[in-house]
């Protein structure tokens, strides 16, 4: 699994949810490569975050404005003139869209359309990643993994968001860019964790921040199996997908399944006992006893169209994944100021491991 350096230096890069946790450690690794950056998204939402405690706005022309808003969107587009394209700015969270679905669907449908039609109207975009979710299948939560041409759905409002977000970028790829010079793909990570997400009600965050406390985290759904990768592992996916789209955008203009192996397909409490242990002896967890929303049980990914043809795969296991993603909370806790150090470090180590 080769990154090509030489490709990314000077590339001229837009990312939307750039103060995101994905979005900062995308563009962390975009500028090691090179690329001039530009970010469009909304302030980071949790203290401390991502984006500001490892110097992210230091590396990127940073707009701070929110996606449903089409006419500043195209604005900033047509100014900074990129010719890749990656959105990641999105509501994130099952349980959010529980809390105010108007705002899951305007932000991930609405959004994704806003940016497609800006698309239409900027030159100088070559390649569009539409980053959706592992959720936007209709789940039957069976003992199967989900590949790309499998029905979509969803039942929440956050998956049934992402099920219409790739409806929308199939629509615009099908309807304006079929014979264009643009190149629209969208790409289903699994869930992701590692070093410098502090989200709210999402197992790794949830557990640091309650262990930092020395307090007993809760956990809603122990049993529940997910495909847990490190963030780097769908970002890589997404860069060599890049790449891919500008070289020969036709081939490879649809839908991406970047997901761990079978066997690093775990469930919560192997997630939440492992990182305890790396955690220390006054990590400890019990199951939450307030009544909770629907979450599926049971969620897994095929990746192999990405393995054969983007000659892409997941290279850090579940064991690695976790012992680097509590190596970099420990990093900020003890000397915050080495942080942009670590992240990098870990970048370079993921790079060197892929080869």
């Amino acid at each position: 699994m080769a990154i090509n350096k030489k490709f990314w230096e000077k590339k001229t890069i837009l990312i939307t949810g750039h103060t995101g946790f994905k979005g900062s450690w995308l563009s962390i690794w975009l500028n090691m490569l090179g690329a001039n950056l530009h970010g469009y998204a909304l302030k980071p939402d949790t203290k401390p975050n991502m984006f500001e405690i490892a110097g992210v706005k230091k590396i990127i022309k940073s707009n701070i404005s929110d996606i449903r808003d089409y006419n500043k969107l195209l604005a900033v587009m047509k100014k900074c003139q990129p010719q890749i394209i990656f959105h990641l700015a999105a509501q994130p969270l099952v349980r959010q869209s529980y809390k105010d679905p108007l705002e899951t669907y305007q932000t991930n449908i609405l959004g994704t359309a806003n940016l497609l039609e800006a698309v239409r109207y900027v030159k100088s975009v070559r390649a569009v990643i539409v980053i959706t979710s592992d959720k936007c299948y209709e789940n039957k939560e069976s003992n199967y993994a989900y590949k790309e041409s499998d029905p979509l759905g969803g039942y929440d409002p956050y998956s049934s968001s992402k099920a219409c977000a790739e409806i929308v970028t199939a629509t615009y790829r099908n309807s304006f860019f079929a014979d264009s010079n643009v190149a629209v793909a969208s790409a289903r990570a699994g869930n992701v964790i590692g070093g410098g997400d502090w989200a709210a009600d999402r197992l790794v965050p949830d557990c640091i921040k309650a262990w930092i406390k020395n307090k007993i985290v809760e956990i809603r759904y122990p049993k529940a199996v997910r495909p847990w990768q490190h963030v780097l592992e769908p970002l890589a996916g997404y860069i060599i997908l890049a790449e891919k789209l500008c070289k020969n955008g036709r081939k490879f203009a649809r839908a991406w399944n970047f997901g761990p192996d079978e066997k690093n397909t775990k469930n919560v409490a192997f997630v939440v006992d492992n990182i305890a242990k790396l955690w220390g002896k006054k990590a400890k967890w019990k199951i939450t006893t307030a009544k909770q929303p629907h979450e599926a049980m049971l969620l897994k990914l095929k990746c192999l169209k990405a393995k054969s043809e983007l000659l892409w795969k997941p290279v850090w296991n579940i064991e690695k994944t976790l012992e680097k993603t509590v190596q970099w909370y420990k990093t900020y806790l003890e000397n915050p100021k080495n942080i942009i150090d670590t992240t990098t470090g870990q970048i370079n180590q993921y790079m060197k491991d892929s080869k």
